[in-house]
């Protein structure tokens, strides 16, 4: 006996819609493998509407008032917290996350960062006006860029949504917005919850495939792409978006490296990594995935760490137990699966290295030693529930294998010497250097990397700042 899948919709000037050809994809809950809805894959004429109503809604909303554009986002904070639980369901749905730590762990920094945000409208900030030339008085406006295409990833699709549409909407800029084709559900709601607020045109969803991102990039109409996602998928929008000079917006793939120095306290450290490495089984960004130890201590570090990952439990949403949950989708399994299988003779897995169960995408939380720098493994992104293991010798070794890497976006420095955390916090070619801790984020400090990692910051007046544009005025004081 089949079940009916319940149906997700675009939602475009005010009104949910489905796909202008009808055509739609089904969405798998990566916690039993089963088809729970479809989706919308949308194409030219849907991309087409989204657009023409963002671009006809974005002068009003371009000349609203700073303190209005605050007061919308704040009633959509309020909103999402009132409807926090019908965001848990959505979200544990698109993706198998345990309910209690996305409850604990995402609604509260969401709601935050969208009220962040509303201040952030407030805060347009600039250089004095003054007469830099005789008779002449120059100042500066801070404006919205236009109509934002926005594409986020389904590791987070509801924070990695607010991350997109907040700073956006607080510059007073419109939005389209695509959800990842395998976590449409929560970014749907949000556009139900967004939508009570806001006027129509404003915030746009058209859920869809890699095709429909590009469509959107693509469109004349947007002034500005933005996404989260692979290297790859960065390249192309970056390769598209060059051809009418988009501004372009990355947060791409990490590698983050772990130094972790002979005087760490070894205990916290491997609580600390353990918890920011498997958090949201490894599928993070900036995950502590990548561990460099010093030899004097790397075989008593990997014997802990290896007893720790093996105590940490991966289970369905409703297990209270669980740390972690499934990967995301089946092609994420087996790549997963591909790294531990192609590992080379000199590594050794120390725990896990296998999925876990017959339903669903669970993989077991894996330790992985022995490795070297040019290992697969070491300079590619696995995006999984894997932390590997090196050893380093001194601190100059520790900054080659670190920065030894396409990717750099976060990273971090365990050590009770002030003056080599400053050395390393320096010298780490990253965009975030966290130091005896790793993973925790605020609104108010910027999130993005270098490299491969991209370009562009999330969070903080910085990412604020990425969706406006700098206008200089000159007027003449002669009449």
């Amino acid at each position: 006996m089949s079940t009916e899948l319940r149906r997700l919709r675009n939602y475009i000037d005010g009104e949910f819609r489905d796909a202008a050809d009808g055509a739609t994809t089904e969405v798998v809950n990566p916690a039993t493998g089963e088809a729970y809805a479809s989706a919308p894959l949308s194409r030219e004429a849907d991309v087409d509407a989204a657009m023409d109503a963002a671009a006809a809604a974005f002068p009003a909303w371009r000349d609203a008032t700073p303190a209005e554009r605050q007061k919308a986002l704040l009633r959509i904070a309020d909103a999402f917290e009132e409807r926090a639980e019908d965001l848990i369901a959505a979200e544990v749905e698109n993706t198998g996350k345990p309910v209690g730590l996305t409850r604990s762990e995402e609604i509260p920094p969401m709601v935050d960062q969208i009220r962040f945000f509303a201040g952030a409208a407030r805060m347009l900030d600039g250089r004095s006006a003054g007469e830099y030339m005789e008779g002449l008085t120059s100042f500066v406006r801070r404006e919205p860029i236009g109509v934002c295409a926005q594409v986020a990833p389904w590791n987070y699709p509801m924070m990695m949504g607010v991350w997109k549409f907040a700073p956006a909407l607080a510059a007073g800029n419109t939005v389209v917005l695509k959800p990842s084709d395998t976590t449409p559900a929560s970014t749907v709601l949000m556009a139900e919850i967004i939508g009570s607020v806001l006027p129509k045109g404003v915030f746009n969803v058209v859920c869809g495939d890699r095709d429909t991102g590009r469509l959107m990039v693509e469109h004349d109409t947007p002034a500005m792409a933005s996404i989260t996602g692979s290297v790859r998928a960065g390249t192309q929008v970056a390769e598209s978006a060059a051809k009418d000079l988009k501004r372009v917006h990355l947060e791409l793939g990490g590698k983050a490296p772990v130094v972790v120095f002979e005087d760490a306290d070894v205990a916290k450290a491997v609580s600390g990594i353990t918890e920011a490495g498997f958090f949201n089984a490894g599928q993070d960004c900036t995950a502590a995935t990548r561990v460099l130890v010093h030899e004097s201590v790397h075989d008593e570090f990997v014997a802990a760490l290896a007893k720790a990952a093996a105590e940490i439990t991966t289970g369905g949403p409703e297990n209270e137990d669980a740390f972690y949950g499934p990967v995301n989708n089946a092609n994420q399994l087996a790549q997963v699966t591909g790294f531990i299988d192609r590992l080379p003779s000199h590594a050794k897995v120390e725990t896990g290295g296998h999925r876990v169960g017959e339903k669903g995408y669970f993989y077991a939380p894996t330790v992985v030693s022995g490795l070297r720098q040019d290992d697969e493994i070491i300079q590619n992104e696995v995006f999984g529930p894997v932390i590997t293991v090196q050893s380093f010798r001194d601190e100059a070794q520790a900054l080659e294998y670190a920065n030894g890497v396409d990717y750099a976006l976060a990273s971090s420095v365990w050590t009770k010497d002030h003056a080599r955390a400053m050395r390393m916090s320096r010298s780490l070619d990253f965009g975030c250097v966290w130091i005896n801790t790793h993973i925790p984020l605020v609104a108010e400090m910027p999130h993005g990397g270098f490299k491969k990692s991209g370009y562009g910051k999330d969070l903080s007046l910085y990412g604020f700042d990425d969706y406006t544009r700098v206008k200089h005025v000159m007027t003449s004081l002669e009449g």
